[in-house]
């Protein structure tokens, strides 16, 4: 029996759609989909949440994206600009892109380059906190050459020029609704943020944060038979069971997203014959990101900045080294995950020219190694178990999402590392509070108000370029930024920070992976991030859905506008 709250939204929805487009469009009614994180804020620029992004796809598009192989197509504009058809300049220091002519928003007015233009402003305002500044990097200018024509000038020649306004991440903005809402003002634009103006296929009629989107066919989109759904109702909230159970069991919706369920349990609710389970590995990592400032809440507003000092212990190379030799990777597999991951000890998992072989000592558990960098680096066992030194206790809160997968590896993790003396303490948080960005809750992962963290993300595309641009200094959280930024573990180095530049000025695949592995190597020797499992992304779809085609390269969403009922 459907829930109360989708029943209400399919009647919402039905309302809505009494005044939709064409029958070509909208033939098949209207779409389900349940993200059991559900969408807190439809921009993307505000928010490091992998649902806030995918929900916002649905509306905002960028210039260019990734298919399902990866590999770059042209969205918006008319060809992917190269050195070869003279759209990359041969200094490699410009990047010109030709808009197609005749796309609009969905209020009817023109897409053209000065929103283009305004986006990269939008984002790049310094007191704004962008979430997505790394795609920016390096960008000095970009100029509306005239209304089908924008061009980028980087401060520096880029081999990689393919940052901003590619993949779900760097999407494109409306001038004429966010003009106003520049810089420190960027979240208090509610309407803006929750209702955008976009060239996607469907436009958002209803929106409450953490709950419900109602969103109907965009009369403007640019081919009069798409989509196919005259409206989307999208869900969050529940757990990934329940979701997964609501596609393949009870047919209560048509997808279900981000199934990070016990791989028998998903099995036996396929067999049920409602549905499918779709996957395919990208470049997403569980993993730890370890907080190297002081969480202590003695510290008030200072808790977990650079400003309240390092950390007691996780600055200590044999303490991150021996959380992470102590922990069983293959188990967590084996336990949470199945086909669907597989043991790895990089941030940057693939493709497979950037995956870094030279922390593959993690991929064996090794207790009595854990133990003897722990003795040699002088934390001694108390009457407890637990090691101390110099007063200091190895006591840690180790946080997460709420989740039955994540609730299972944070027992067996805390298991592991009370055989090497540490003392652990378990939290976990509502998805769609953790990942939500409200500057003003204590309880998102970029506050990071814990000792570790455990989360999955990724990367757009098969260049890690932009990725590795969130652990610069520059892009350390705070309340400066409205505790926006990539860097969650605050990690600094100057060191890093140099070999980011020459990556950003390196040509050839070959010579980019070297400098990727070692900026990839760095983070992990530092014991910024531990990496745990490289997973696949595991969705589920109703039999009576056809035209999706899985994508972890960009938004699983990407091709929503080809979705359609079948029998």
């Amino acid at each position: 029996m459907k829930s109360r709250k989708l029943m209400l939204a399919t009647a919402a929805a039905l309302a809505l759609s009494a005044t939709g487009a064409a029958a070509e469009r909208g033939a098949d009614g209207q779409l389900n989909i349940l993200y059991w994180q559900a969408v807190s804020v439809l921009n993307p620029f505000l928010s490091g949440g992998t649902k806030d992004v995918e929900g916002s796809s649905l509306v905002l598009e960028p210039l260019a994206r990734y298919d399902e192989t990866g590999t770059m197509v042209p969205w918006l504009v008319e060809d992917i600009p190269t050195v070869e058809n003279g759209g990359v300049s041969e200094d490699l220091t410009t990047i010109t892109w030709k808009i197609k002519d005749g796309i609009k928003w969905s209020d009817g007015t023109p897409f053209t380059a000065e929103d283009v233009a305004f986006t990269a402003a939008y984002c790049m305002d310094e007191s704004g906190g962008c979430q997505q500044a790394a795609n920016f990097s390096d960008v000095a200018s970009v100029e509306a050459v005239d209304p089908l024509t924008v061009k980028v000038t980087f401060a520096v020649p880029k081999p990689f020029p393919y940052g901003p306004f590619v993949g779900a991440q760097s999407p494109v903005l409306q001038k004429a609704q966010f003009q106003d809402c520049m810089g420190a003002a960027a979240p208090t634009c509610t309407e803006a943020n929750f209702h955008p103006i976009g060239t996607g296929p469907f436009v958002v009629q209803d929106f409450k944060a953490n709950d419900v989107v109602v969103f109907a066919a965009n009369p403007e989109f640019r081919d009069p038979e798409k989509p196919a759904f005259s409206t989307v109702v999208f869900k969050g909230g529940g757990d990934a069971a329940s979701a997964a159970r609501s596609v393949l069991e009870t047919g209560e919706f048509d997808y279900a997203w981000n199934l990070q369920v016990e791989p028998e349990i998903l099995s036996q609710m396929e067999a049920a014959g409602r549905g499918e389970l779709v996957s395919a590995f990208g470049t997403s990592v569980e993993r730890f990101e370890v907080n190297m400032t002081d969480p202590d809440p003695a510290l008030g507003d200072k808790r977990s900045t650079v400003e309240g000092g390092p950390h007691p212990f996780l600055t200590d190379p044999a303490v991150t080294k021996a959380l992470s030799l102590a922990i069983d990777r293959e188990i967590l597999v084996e336990a949470g995950y199945g086909a669907a991951g597989q043991v790895t000890c990089n941030l940057v998992p693939a493709p497979e020219a950037y995956a870094s072989t030279a922390n593959d000592w993690c991929k064996t558990q090794d207790i009595e190694a854990a133990n003897k960098l722990l003795d040699d680096a002088g934390w001694v066992a108390g009457s407890d178990g637990i090691r101390e030194k110099d007063g200091v206790r190895l006591s840690m809160l180790y946080q997460t999402s709420t989740n039955s997968v994540r609730q299972g590896t944070q027992a067996l993790i805390k298991q592991m590392w009370s055989e090497i003396g540490v003392e652990t303490e378990l939290r976990n948080v509502d998805a769609s509070v953790f990942f939500g960005g409200d500057p003003a809750s204590p309880d998102t992962f970029q506050k990071l108000y814990a000792d570790v963290e455990m989360f999955t993300n990724n990367f757009d595309g098969t260049d890690p370029q932009s990725y590795l641009a969130s652990w610069r200094c520059s892009e350390i959280p705070s309340p400066k930024n409205n505790w926006l930024g990539g860097n969650n573990p605050r990690y600094c180095s100057e060191e890093y920070d140099a070999l980011f530049e020459e990556l950003s000025k390196t040509a050839g695949i070959e010579q980019r992976a070297v400098i990727a592995k070692q900026l990839n190597d760095m983070l992990v020797e530092a014991g910024a991030i531990i990496p745990l499992i490289h997973r696949g992304g595991v969705s589920a779809h109703a039999n009576s859905l056809g035209g999706v085609v899985m994508n972890e390269w960009d938004s699983e969403l990407w091709n929503i506008a080809d979705w359609h009922r079948v029998e």
